[in-house]
């Protein structure tokens, strides 16, 4: 997390945290220190989030997936296993962000981005948010998320893709898993400029976006081509010399951080004053609320390098009203 503290609403009732900037171990020329705090300070780029979110991988390989030798052929059993434990875990954290902000309403709307809550609409399916999204998740997200998972393990099984001993290359080992964040953040940023392309975002970009008021089950909610283009991330694991473990890790980022990046809620209050900060992703909700900025996520600021980079204060919204009007006229 990096900005400036504001924590203010506008005269929308939008409650704006900070002024979003770039991670300091960007800066040029270097800042040693601010770029150490970034990496390992609290909150920072590795605590509290991302560094849960590397052991729950380690996890699900250890005690939740069946052997990789009997993966050799396509059985209905262990894709089962791996289908529903992937639908748990996402339960866990989308069900589990949702019943604390959504259903208990815990802190009410504080640090809420929107004030209003989600819920019922005509334009979404069974005529509410909350079922839409979770129907999107699950019967679609989970399906084409285990599908990639699945042929992952396949290929690894069968020697048709390079198998990586950690004992061998213990180094290499380590600096891939630490480097599929910044691998998925590039990733989701040309896929996501991809999505907008007009062809693509009528046939199936749209569906995500209709969560302006965003929640944590928003965060996969999206069509099935969407789906296939969005996990396709694990296909650096079909290239690169790599471990079972590095493909669960991408596809577990890719499934665990949508629900977690649209919670729509910066903090999670803990109890009184203590709370666990950066309990959402407030560059993606800017790209919710305003469309055509904020494609990727600003670990790596490829948004403010292209040109797409808006940090939530008023100058860049009218830049970008300025931009519109030329561009549609």
């Amino acid at each position: 997390m990096t900005g400036t503290a504001r924590d203010s609403r506008d005269n929308r009732g939008e409650w704006q945290p900070r002024i979003i900037t770039s991670p300091a171990i960007f800066d040029w020329p270097p800042r040693p220190l601010a770029a150490l705090k970034w990496l390992f300070g609290y909150p920072g780029y590795l605590l509290p989030w991302i560094g849960f979110l590397m052991l729950i991988p380690l996890v699900t390989w250890f005690f939740l997936t069946p052997d990789l030798a009997t993966m050799k052929t396509f059985e209905f059993d262990w894709i089962a296993t791996v289908f529903f434990r992937n639908v748990g875990l996402l339960v866990l954290v989308a069900g589990g962000f949702h019943f604390r902000f959504y259903i208990q309403k815990a802190q009410g709307t504080r640090y809420k981005y929107n004030e209003n809550w989600p819920g019922k609409h005509r334009r979404f399916l069974f005529g509410h948010q909350t079922r839409d999204n979770i129907f999107w998740s699950i019967v679609s997200g989970c399906t084409v998320w285990t599908a990639y998972e699945v042929v992952s393990y396949w290929l690894f099984a069968n020697g048709h893709i390079g198998y990586l001993n950690w004992e061998q290359h213990p180094v290499y080992f380590v600096l891939l898993y630490l480097a599929i964040n910044p691998l998925r953040t590039i990733h989701f940023y040309l896929t996501h400029r991809l999505l907008h392309w007009q062809p693509l975002y009528r046939a199936a970009h749209y569906l995500h976006h209709k969560n302006v008021n965003i929640g944590p089950w928003s965060g996969l909610s999206m069509h099935p081509v969407e789906h296939l283009i969005y996990f396709t991330g694990v296909l650096f694991h079909w290239v690169l010399l790599a471990h079972p473990l590095h493909a669960i890790f991408h596809l577990q980022h890719a499934g665990l951080m949508a629900p977690y990046g649209h919670t729509g809620f910066e903090n999670l209050v803990i109890k009184g004053d203590r709370k666990l900060p950066g309990s959402s992703d407030y560059f993606h909700y800017l790209h919710h609320r305003y469309f055509e900025c904020n494609y990727g996520a600003i670990d790596v600021p490829l948004d403010k390098w292209f040109g797409t980079f808006h940090d939530g204060s008023a100058k860049a919204h009218e830049a970008m009203q300025k931009m519109r009007q030329q561009v549609h006229g």
